[in-house]
C-alpha cells in the first residue's frame, strides 16, 4: 500500500483545516509550554499507552520531586516506582531513568538535539525521538502516534476504498506526515494534529482501527499485568514482601504472581531477598 501524492492545494486545504480546528479547540498542557528537553520527555514518556487526564497529576508531581535529569538518575529506583505509581507499564520509569542516566554520565548532563542521537538512548524509541527532537528543539521530524494515525487515515483513505480486513502500515502514512509537514512550526503543527485526532475520536468511530498498528488492549482484571502492578505497588509501599503476602491484601492469585514475579526479576526490577522481594537496588 502506497501513500497519495499531494498537490500543494491539498496540502494547504488539509493544513487550513487542521489550524481552524487548533486555532478554536487547541488544548492546554504544562508540557507544551516548556521546551526544557528532560521536560519534554518525561511527558512523552508518560503520554504512551496513557490518557491525558491521568498524566497530567503525575506529571506535574513528578516534575516536582525529580526536576531535572540529575535528580531522576541519582534517585532509588524504588523512589522512581513509587511516583510511577498509578501510570502502569513500570518499565517505562526504568527506561526514563536509564536515559537521564545516560545523558548524566555519557554527555555531560546535555541532551542531543539529534534524532538518531536521541534515539541511542535506553528505551527511545523512533517515536519519542522524533517528538523530543521536535518538541525541545524545533526540529521538523517526521513521526506519527495514536492520534496523528487517526486523523492520515481518516482524512485520506476512505474506509470503502480499502480491501476487506485490510488494514493501513505506517510506511503509507509518514509519506503522508512528511508532505504535509509545517515545517516552518513544527511544534505547534503537531499539537494541532493531535488534538483534532483526539477530539475526531469522540465524534466518530476510531480510525485508528483501520492501522495495522491498532491493537486492542487486554483485560486488565485476572492479567499478568495486574499482578505485575500488584507487586511493584506493594514492595514500593512496606519495602519487602513475600509473594503470599501480597497474594493476601492484592487479592491476585499465586501462579500469576509467581510468572509476574520472574518476570520482574528478569527485567531487574525487582530482586529477592530475605524477606521475599524488594524493589532492586542499584549499584553506584
Amino acid at each position: 500500500m502506497t501513500a497519495p501524492i499531494l498537490t500543494a492545494a491539498q496540502v494547504e486545504e488539509f493544513r487550513r483545516r487542521i489550524y481552524a480546528f487548533y486555532r478554536e479547540h487547541g488544548r492546554s498542557f504544562p508540557w507544551r509550554s516548556t521546551q526544557e528537553p528532560y521536560a519534554v520527555l518525561v511527558s512523552e514518556v508518560m503520554l504512551q499507552q496513557t490518557q491525558t487526564s491521568r498524566v497530567l497529576p503525575k506529571y506535574e508531581s513528578w516534575m516536582l520531586r525529580f526536576p531535572d535529569a540529575a535528580a531522576l538518575a541519582a534517585a532509588p529506583l524504588a523512589d522512581v516506582l513509587a511516583a510511577w505509581n498509578g501510570l502502569g507499564y513500570n518499565r517505562r520509569a526504568v527506561f526514563l531513568q536509564q536515559a537521564c542516566a545516560a545523558v548524566c554520565t555519557r554527555l555531560g548532563g546535555v541532551f542531543p538535539r539529534a534524532r538518531k542521537e536521541l534515539e541511542a538512548l535506553p528505551g527511545i524509541g523512533p517515536y519519542t525521538a522524533g517528538a523530543v527532537a521536535t518538541f525541545a528543539f524545533g526540529m521538523p521530524e517526521v513521526f506519527v502516534e495514536t492520534n496523528i494515525r487517526s486523523v492520515f487515515i481518516h482524512c485520506f483513505w476512505e474506509e470503502e476504498s480499502l480491501l476487506p480486513g485490510a488494514k493501513i502500515p505506517d510506511s503509507a502514512i509518514l509519506p503522508l506526515v512528511g508532505q504535509t509537514l509545517d515545517a516552518a512550526h513544527p511544534r505547534e503543527w503537531y499539537y494541532a494534529l493531535m488534538d483534532y485526532g483526539a477530539d475526531m475520536k469522540k465524534r466518530c468511530v476510531n480510525p485508528g482501527r483501520r492501522s495495522r498498528s491498532y491493537t486492542v488492549q487486554s483485560r486488565f482484571e485476572g492479567s499478568l499485568r495486574q499482578a505485575r502492578g500488584a507487586i511493584v505497588r506493594r514492595l514500593t509501599e512496606q519495602g519487602s514482601a513475600t509473594l503470599y503476602q501480597i497474594s493476601v491484601t492484592e487479592h491476585v492469585d499465586m501462579a500469576r504472581l509467581e510468572a509476574a514475579a520472574k518476570k520482574l526479576v528478569s527485567e531487574q526490577l525487582i530482586e529477592q531477598c530475605c524477606s521475599g522481594y524488594r524493589i532492586r537496588c542499584q549499584k553506584r
